[in-house]
C-alpha cells in the first residue's frame, strides 16, 4: 500500500461567504493529475469557520466559550488566566470549546463550524457536481490529549468516506479474533495531514491519495458523521471530569451530613 499526502498551496485568506469548494478545487489544479477519484481532502476547520462567518469579537471570547459549552469537564487557574476544558455543543471535549484566536485577525476569535459534517458534505457534493468524481472530506481541528504532551489534529466533520474501520471479528496474523479493534481512520487522516499542512504555513488543506477503498461509492444512509468517533457516555470510563468529580464528591459529603447541596455545589444541578 502506498499513501501520498500533498499540501495545497496558494489558498490564501478565506473570508465570510467565499465558495470554499471552488477555492480548494482551484488550488488542487496544481496537483500531479489534479484532484482524482478516491482522493481524501483534509480541510482545516478554521477556513470552514471563516467561510461560514463564524468570527466574533475577541472582547466576547469568554461569553463565546460559555455559549458553546454543554458542561465543564475541568478548570484550572494558570498565569495566563483560567483554562476551561469543556464538552462543546458538537460533543467534543476540548480546551475553550474550540474557540480560537490563532490565524485570525487581531481583535477577533473564531468559533468551530456550526455543523462540520454538513460543511464536509457540501464540499463532497460540490466536487462531485463539478468534476464528476467521488472524494472523502475530513474537517479537522487541533485537540489536546489526556495523558499525552502536545496536540494533534482530529476529525470533527466527515463526509463521503468511512469514519472508522471496524475490525472486530476479523483474525490477526496469528489467527486470534480481534474483539475491540476499531481503527479511527479519519482521526489518523487528520493527524497525518497536519504533518504537511503545518500550523502557520498557510496550507490549510491536504490531499491524501491511496485510501480510495475508504471512499463511499454510493451515498450512505444515514449520512456519515464525525460523531461516530465520540464514545457513548455509558461506555466512557472517563466521562466525568475533575470539576464534576469534585462537585459530586462535595455534594455527596453534604448529603452524608443531612445537608441538601445547593445547585452550585454539583456544578450541573445534581451529582452525576
Amino acid at each position: 500500500m502506498t499513501l501520498q499526502i500533498f499540501a495545497l498551496e496558494g489558498i490564501g485568506e478565506v473570508r465570510a461567504g467565499d465558495d470554499l469548494a471552488a477555492i480548494i478545487l482551484a488550488a488542487a489544479g496544481s496537483l500531479p493529475g489534479g484532484l482524482q477519484d478516491g482522493d481524501v481532502l483534509a480541510v482545516t476547520s478554521k477556513i470552514v469557520s471563516k467561510a461560514e462567518g463564524r468570527t466574533v469579537s475577541a472582547d466576547d471570547r469568554e461569553q463565546a466559550i460559555t455559549d458553546e459549552t454543554v458542561r465543564v469537564v475541568a478548570s484550572r487557574e494558570t498565569p495566563g488566566g483560567t483554562v476551561r476544558i469543556v464538552e462543546g455543543r458538537l460533543g467534543i471535549v476540548a480546551a475553550a470549546a474550540g474557540v480560537d484566536d490563532s490565524n485570525v485577525a487581531t481583535g477577533t476569535v473564531l468559533l468551530l463550524p456550526q455543523d462540520p459534517d454538513d460543511s464536509a458534505r457540501r464540499i463532497v457534493e460540490a466536487v462531485r457536481d463539478r468534476l464528476g468524481i467521488r472524494v472523502g472530506v475530513v474537517v479537522t481541528d487541533t485537540l489536546g490529549r489526556a495523558w499525552r504532551i502536545g496536540q494533534t489534529d482530529a476529525a470533527i466533520g466527515v463526509a463521503g468516506m468511512q469514519e472508522v474501520l471496524d475490525l472486530r471479528g476479523n483474525r490477526d496474523e496469528f489467527g486470534q479474533v480481534m474483539r475491540v479493534t476499531v481503527t479511527a481512520v479519519t482521526d489518523s487522516i487528520a493527524a497525518a495531514a497536519d504533518l504537511v499542512k503545518g500550523k502557520a504555513a498557510g496550507r490549510p488543506v491536504a490531499i491524501l491519495r491511496g485510501l480510495a477503498e475508504l471512499v463511499d461509492r454510493e451515498d450512505p444512509s444515514p449520512p456519515r458523521s464525525a460523531r461516530t468517533l465520540l464514545r457513548p457516555r455509558d461506555e466512557d470510563m472517563f466521562h466525568t471530569g475533575s470539576a464534576e468529580s469534585w462537585a459530586a464528591g462535595y455534594a455527596a459529603a453534604l448529603r452524608d451530613h443531612g445537608i441538601t447541596p445547593p445547585t452550585s455545589a454539583s456544578g450541573v444541578g445534581s451529582a452525576p
